[in-house]
């Protein structure tokens, strides 16, 4: 079981500055409402002012900044976020390009100098900073009322702790950062992931109590209280908790804001009521998502990525997530055949949204409830949760009748409903211990060692207190 613990201080990278500058917020550029993303973009290095805090509206914009960036940069996004590296680096995706970094992570050969490695790690330290610079000005803002610090707050801790649970997935043991104090950021040492978890849990918790409730008809570009208690189910469940992990699933499930979408077509319409949290294109740039962008195999010479044919050969006949979910490319040339993500079907052209980057969804929650329920021996109700989604997608119920059964059949199904998001498949073969078993025979230069990334050398370089390297690099 998780027990909080108290957060320790921590540090952050170097390049950012002690001195707090006071940046002016034009209202103009404030949200009108909280669904919409502006680009209230402070200059680099520099630290939001108290200024800032003296409205809601300006501190809704800070966050909105945040918000634009998880889309934009970094681990959650684009042609180099989660979603296509990490699905090269498991069993998913191949890759067609030539882009050395991400080459390394096709065929496990990555270096701690590895510049999307590296990107990842300070692009999300630089979000984590800034969520704690928000909470640091709200805790002592004169002027906003409780209500108003109260949601503002427990949306910082949300994505605090939603990309340091990201971050221990991939690296292990890391800096659990709570605070701006630059004296001290310059001293970082990492902490071990059963204290990382523990902070996790202890953010989302008091995140939970903080948040506003769904709200019916909402775009849900906000996170809200069930987006945290989703993330409570997912930890619990990466760490073994089945009953805490059953009993948060069931909270989101149970929620009235949210309801699993029934027809497979429109499970990744921007209005799905199965959607949790989604990212909203900025509608100038991108009108529609970008994964619709990089995924969709259109030309020969746009080709970058294309579904590994064991995904392919893994759906049953008759599923449905097949005929709706998977596109696919013939190459005039050759003859030859390619697969591609088709979860979304709009790229750039249009002049509306249809479409929004979904970072957490219903059928995960069930899915998380089906393996707790497995792992406790509830067999019945394991079933039942995983034929909710199998039921979905026009599949007949599972003939899984016991633990282990069950146990792999639930692995199968989250492997062809979360697939090319987010790097769920990668997390599920490390936490499993499937890894190797599964990897091994594909990638030959798999090693044991690589089911942690190797921190960035320059990270290292910096601050010596991050020693020592994870083993294998």
């Amino acid at each position: 079981m998780l027990y909080p613990i108290k957060n320790k201080s921590f540090a952050l990278l170097e390049s950012y500055s002690a001195q707090k500058i006071i940046l002016l917020f034009c209202l103009t550029l404030c949200l009108t409402a909280c669904e919409d993303f502006v680009k209230v973009d402070p200059p680099k290095n520099l630290l939001i002012s108290e200024k800032v805090f003296e409205d809601p509206a300006t501190v809704e914009s800070a966050l909105a900044n945040i918000y634009d960036k998880l889309r934009d940069q970094g681990l959650y996004s684009g042609s180099r976020g989660l979603s296509p590296l990490m699905g090269c680096y498991a069993d998913e995706l191949n890759y067609f390009d030539s882009d050395l970094d991400i080459l390394e992570l096709q065929q496990h050969g990555v270096t701690a100098s590895n510049s999307e490695i590296g990107n990842w790690w300070g692009q999300a330290y630089n979000l984590i900073y800034a969520t704690n610079d928000i909470i640091e000005g709200l805790n002592q803002s004169q002027t906003l009322n409780d209500s108003d610090k109260d949601r503002l707050i427990g949306q910082a801790l949300f994505i605090r702790a939603f990309l340091h649970s990201t971050l221990t997935n991939l690296f292990g043991d890391i800096p659990y950062i709570t605070s701006t104090s630059y004296l001290k950021n310059n001293e970082v040492a990492r902490e071990n992931k059963e204290t990382v978890y523990n902070n996790i849990v202890v953010d989302l918790l008091q995140a939970v109590q903080l948040m506003e409730p769904a709200e019916e008809g909402s775009e849900r570009v906000i996170p809200d209280q069930s987006t945290a208690k989703a993330l409570l189910a997912r930890v619990y469940l990466y760490n073994g908790n089945w009953e805490q992990a059953a009993a948060w699933a069931t909270e989101v499930i149970n929620s009235p804001g949210h309801q699993l979408e029934e027809d497979i077509s429109k499970v990744f319409l921007k209005e799905s009521g199965g959607t949790l949290w989604q990212f909203k294109p900025d509608g100038v740039n991108n009108m529609n998502t970008v994964e619709a962008n990089y995924f969709i195999i259109e030309s020969v010479s746009l080709q970058r990525y294309a579904l590994n044919d064991n995904l392919i050969n893994a759906f049953e006949p008759g599923d449905l997530r097949k005929e709706e979910w998977v596109g696919a490319f013939t190459n005039p040339n050759t003859g030859a055949v390619l697969h591609y993500p088709y979860k979304y079907k709009e790229k750039l052209s249009t002049t509306e949204s249809l479409e929004y980057s979904i970072v957490f969804r219903l059928a995960e929650q069930y899915l998380i409830r089906a393996e707790a329920k497995a792992h406790l021996g509830q067999i019945a109700g394991a079933r039942e949760d995983l034929d909710r989604i199998r039921n979905r997608a026009g599949l007949p119920p599972t003939s899984a009748a016991n633990e282990t059964e069950l146990l792999d059949a639930i692995i199968q199904e989250r492997r062809v409903e979360l697939f090319s998001e987010y790097g769920h498949r990668w997390f599920d073969l490390k936490r499993t211990q499937r890894a190797s078993e599964v990897l091994s025979v594909l990638k030959t230069n798999w090693q044991n060692t690589d089911v942690l990334f190797p921190l960035p050398e320059n990270e290292l370089e910096l601050n010596p207190n991050l020693l020592p390297q994870n083993p294998g690099y």
